[in-house]
């Protein structure tokens, strides 16, 4: 057994959420900068049931003001068993 990290992805979506409303960052903002034709991908963001592709974490980070880090909340108790 190892004990790895795992991206939470519904506390960084509530993450995201935080950082986005404290830079002063509307859903729409966020849509107009990254170019999407719907807000849809932003909201899966949020909800944890879709993570931002690594370029788009750069942008993001970016425009929050924070390092990527700050954006992810990571879980390092997952354990996994690697089979030879």
């Amino acid at each position: 057994m190892f004990a790895i990290p795992a991206i939470d992805m519904i506390k960084t979506g509530q993450n995201i959420i935080v950082l986005r409303k404290k830079a002063g960052l509307s859903v729409k903002d966020l849509q107009d900068v990254f170019g999407f034709a719907t807000p849809q991908a932003i909201y899966k963001w949020q909800h944890g049931t879709a993570m931002p592709t690594i370029d788009n974490l750069v942008v993001l980070a970016t425009l929050l003001g924070v390092k990527i880090d700050d954006i992810l909340v990571v879980d390092k108790q997952v354990d996994v068993q690697i089979s030879a």
